[in-house]
């Protein structure tokens, strides 16, 4: 008794591929526009920054 069904020979990674590499092609895309954004002169001393968050607070 399967719950499946039946079990059909058919490859899965071979013909997806394309949108396995487009994925991560996209990913990275993002990723290095986000990192751009954030180190911008614009965004840097803004709060909300996750990149500011990390540095040390200015010594008095």
């Amino acid at each position: 008794m399967s719950f499946l069904g039946r079990k059909f020979p058919a490859s899965v990674a071979r013909p997806m591929w394309p949108f396995y590499v487009s994925g991560l092609v996209i990913l990275y895309g993002v990723n290095s526009a986000a990192t751009a954004m954030a180190t911008a002169d614009e965004y840097k001393n803004d709060p909300r920054n996750p990149a500011v968050k990390n540095q040390a607070p200015n010594a008095h």
